[in-house]
């Protein structure tokens, strides 16, 4: 063959530090959000959503066969973490969480997961971020530790 085919899913999920919620501004949270969809599209890894509460963002997007996930992830949270604090004085203690997740997904599951990202606010006055983060890794059957998973 001559090219290399690839259509990768990705939702990427992960935390402020500590949860706490510095993305409380609603107008800072969409900037944040639109940052990461350009980191996205720098990783030639083009964004199909990018959304969240103000403690934590999921990113779904078609993932780069060029890149690896760990490099992309670690770039994107340090490029926007600065950018925050930049951005405004009052997120000068800004951080992401250390860890991430990142779990594949089929394309019949796009325009449901889409959805579900796109419906953030409403899903979190029902459940907290850590309960859905557990709900994601049973639903992908991700062995972790608990202790593990917070910091």
């Amino acid at each position: 063959m001559a090219h290399s085919l690839v259509q990768n899913y990705l939702h990427i999920v992960y935390s402020t530090k500590n949860r706490y919620p510095y993305l409380r501004d609603k107008g800072i949270r969409a900037e944040t959000f639109a940052y990461l969809g350009g980191m996205c599209k720098k990783f030639d890894s083009p964004p199909l959503i990018v959304g969240g509460i103000e403690d934590h963002v999921h990113i779904l997007c078609r993932f780069s066969q060029n890149f690896a996930v760990a490099s992309v992830v670690r770039d994107m949270k340090r490029a926007s973490s600065r950018w925050l604090k930049r951005k405004d004085p009052a997120l000068k203690d800004f951080y992401w969480q250390e860890g991430y997740g990142a779990f594949s997904i089929g394309p019949s599951h796009v325009n449901v997961l889409r959805k579900y990202i796109g419906n953030q606010e409403e899903h979190h006055r029902t459940e907290t971020f850590q309960d859905e983060f557990r709900r994601i890794l049973h639903k992908y059957d991700v062995e972790y530790k608990e202790s593990e998973i917070w910091k």
